[in-house]
């Protein structure tokens, strides 16, 4: 254990909280409740941040809005950072050459809490398994709580669950790349594909960041890991937790396959198998939400969840807002908000998840999107592409040679163009490939825009 470490819990402590979006003032509120000196720096201005300053100002909590001042390194013991501040930041960068601290809400938050934790990362996935496992839980009697990348940043449930309650938190590499004692009971990785390379500049760091859910671990905690994805066998060398593997392609030593149509438990200390459920009684579409189904049910069987509660919970859970989210049937056209699919492994799942003739909507702000990746899927699954956003002229020209796309300026605009090329049957896919921020807030934001502009239809 470092000095640091040591000294985490010492009175008076004095931090800064880089942004002040949702975790940062989670983390700012709960350091002042612990009778910390806290100061929050964040870029935007004032005008643009009302509420935070609001919040930060009713809790006496001292800021600087529109920039970053010497100030906010003044003195300071330690950095708290928020998930959306990038590392060239230059409060980030004076407070290494400072050998200053730095942690993520996340680290912090979980210095406070004695609960044990699921930590569900992995590049797509995260959110529809962190809901299914808070929804297995609890259909199972259990007390649990979604949060993290999901909502609800750690700092706001400190104080505020019993102890016996299982956090299930969704956690971003952005998140996991600030971990110093982060230890959780059960931590599972979904995939791991190229995304958010902006951040983290090669796509080793991306998956060392990723990895971090579970360097602390020990023998007694669980990790969960895709057998049938590439950067596996690499973690499984680092790892001194107990691991568990899930494969809709081959059998696993310990863990959960397909075998036959069904989902098959494997236990090898005790050489036995069971039979979960058949695969055609799952009520998530799409084979990217069998894998999440058997990492869902692997910890939920670590918290001694029985069988017939996995199996009715993966017969109900109908999903997360804004990712294949039913919105409406139009003229029998359905209408799909895939609005988190933000990169092209996301859409690859959304674009595979249908046997119905699909419209897709695709585009926004691409991280140097291969679109390549999606040739065969478009070629087999689309009849027509509506391009929208910065990346519209890059999608257009990379398929307009094989399939009919038109480009439209508006979502609302999108929306009407799909449904004129649609037909009975078909599917209308809001299924972007790209992130958000050219047109809107975040990805909400869009399936928001989305859904309303399909229901004025």
């Amino acid at each position: 254990m470092s000095k640091y470490e040591i000294s985490f819990f010492n009175n008076n402590m004095k931090y800064t909280i880089v942004g002040a979006a949702k975790s940062g003032l989670a983390a700012a509120k709960l350091a002042k409740k612990q009778g910390d000196q806290v100061f929050v720096t964040e870029a935007k201005k004032k005008a643009e941040s009302t509420d935070a300053f609001k919040t930060l100002d009713e809790a006496g909590i001292e800021s600087e809005f529109g920039g970053h001042s010497d100030k906010a390194l003044k003195n300071v013991d330690c950095v708290i950072t928020s998930p959306g501040v990038y590392p060239g930041n230059q409060v980030i960068d004076e407070a290494i050459k400072r050998k200053i601290p730095i942690i993520s809400e996340l680290e912090f938050a979980s210095r406070f809490l004695k609960n044990p934790i699921i930590s569900i990362t992995g590049t797509n996935g995260k959110t529809t398994t962190t809901a299914l496992m808070e929804f297995i839980l609890k259909e199972a009697g259990k007390k649990a709580v979604a949060a993290g990348n999901i909502g609800t940043p750690l700092s706001d449930l400190v104080g505020t669950i019993s102890e016996d309650t299982i956090i299930v938190a969704e956690t971003s590499s952005y998140q996991l790349d600030k971990i110093v004692t982060f230890k959780p009971k059960v931590a599972m990785i979904l995939n791991i594909t190229p995304d958010h390379m902006a951040y983290h500049g090669t796509m080793d760091e991306y998956t060392r960041a990723k990895w971090k859910t579970f360097l602390n671990q020990s023998q007694e905690d669980l990790l969960i890991l895709n057998a049938d994805d590439a950067a596996t066998p690499a973690a499984i060398q680092l790892a001194k937790s107990t691991i568990a593997q899930f494969s809709v392609k081959d059998p696993v030593q310990r863990g959960i396959y397909l075998n036959s149509g069904d989902i098959v438990l494997r236990y090898p200390d005790h050489q036995k198998e069971e039979t979960l459920m058949s695969l055609k009684d799952l009520r998530l579409p799409g084979m990217h939400n069998v894998y999440n189904s058997m990492a869902a049910a692997l910890a939920a069987r670590a918290f001694e969840v029985r069988n017939e509660n996995i199996r009715d919970s993966l017969m109900k859970f109908s999903g997360v807002e804004h990712r294949l989210e039913h919105v409406r049937t139009i003229d029998g056209v359905e209408f799909i908000n895939d609005s988190k699919a933000t990169n092209i492994n996301a859409t690859w799942y959304g674009l595979s998840s249908f046997s119905k003739p699909i419209v897709w909507i695709a585009g926004g702000r691409g991280d140097a999107n291969d679109y390549a990746e999606l040739d065969e899927l478009v070629a087999k699954n689309v009849h027509t592409i509506i391009a929208i956003g910065e990346d519209a002229d890059t999608i257009f020209n990379h398929f307009c040679a094989t399939k009919r796309i038109v480009k439209a300026a508006t979502m609302e605009e999108a929306v009407e163009r799909a449904l004129e090329n649609a037909k009975s049957g078909d599917i209308a896919l809001l299924s972007p490939a790209c992130k958000s921020f050219d047109m809107f807030m975040n990805y909400e934001h869009r399936g928001e825009v989305f859904k309303d502009a399909v229901n004025n239809l």
